[in-house]
């Protein structure tokens, strides 16, 4: 069923959004003292963290694919055979509602070729998911929302990093439920090698903005469970409609090789 939202809804949101826009929005309005940051990534090992890779139990670390190298956590298919459809994610181990994120990232010139093609130089951060422990061995993507960071695949073509997926979920955006399964953000192009600096700024099931390099480069609302994607979960985690007010952060693995570092949070 399309979802109707009623005008005093859409007038909060549009009042929300219209206050988001103001000037100044940038994250060092935010952050007044750096201890103000918890640090996620310890640079020694994967403490904290919970890993769920398709076709394995949740805990899993198939083949060594979330691993600790010089500090920086990085995913890595060097133990692999073959991709075989090994979607995986490395979450946190307790949930968020309203938070500021910022972490580094950059790939790598690792690819399996048996993945799909559509992963090259693709990689993303989930928030608002559904717990690790709540998705089923056969579930390809958990639900939840997802910061997509991509990197130039062919010289001279744009494709801009910070933009938003949606595996078993819907956001608002420019007023309406987008029915898109990625919105594609404002941001420049960026070389595979090249570290980008990242955030998520998240009000609960309300705004959500992403940065990139400190620039805001796109901003929706309401994410809620619904649309597809996600396939093979447990029936009663997809409510179609429910608001996504907190949920998991977990970084992801789909055949690409990926760095990350300076991984912290902030709530709110």
């Amino acid at each position: 069923m399309k979802k109707i939202f009623s005008p005093a809804i859409l007038y909060l949101a549009l009042f929300i959004f219209t206050a988001s826009c103001q000037k100044p929005t940038t994250p060092e309005k935010l952050i007044t003292e750096e201890s103000n940051w918890q640090v996620l990534f310890n640079g020694k090992d994967l403490s904290g963290w919970i890993p769920k890779i398709h076709h394995h139990e949740t805990g899993d670390n198939y083949a060594n694919t979330f691993r600790v190298v010089d500090g920086i956590l990085a995913v890595d298919y060097s133990d692999y055979d073959s991709f075989n459809d090994r979607y995986g994610h490395l979450f946190y181990e307790k949930p968020f509602s309203s938070f500021h994120l910022s972490w580094e990232y950059r790939f790598t010139d690792q690819w399996l070729e048996d993945a799909q093609s559509y992963t090259y130089r693709n990689s993303g951060v989930m928030f608002h998911s559904q717990a690790p422990e709540s998705i089923l061995v056969e579930q390809d993507w958990p639900i939840s929302v997802e910061y997509q960071m991509l990197a130039e695949e062919e010289e001279g073509k744009p494709r801009p990093t910070g933009n938003m997926c949606s595996p078993g979920t819907d956001v608002v955006f420019e007023g309406k439920i987008d029915e898109r399964h990625c919105i594609y953000s404002s941001s420049p192009t960026f070389k595979w090698d090249e570290w980008v600096k990242a955030e998520l700024i998240v009000y609960g099931d309300s705004i959500v903005h992403h940065l990139v390099n400190g620039d805001t480069v796109l901003t929706y609302s309401f994410p809620q469970i619904g649309g597809g994607v996600a396939n093979r979960f447990d029936p009663a985690i997809k409510v179609d409609g429910k608001p996504l007010t907190s949920g998991y952060i977990g970084l992801q693995s789909e055949g690409q090789g990926v760095l990350f570092k300076e991984i912290k949070i902030r709530e709110m």
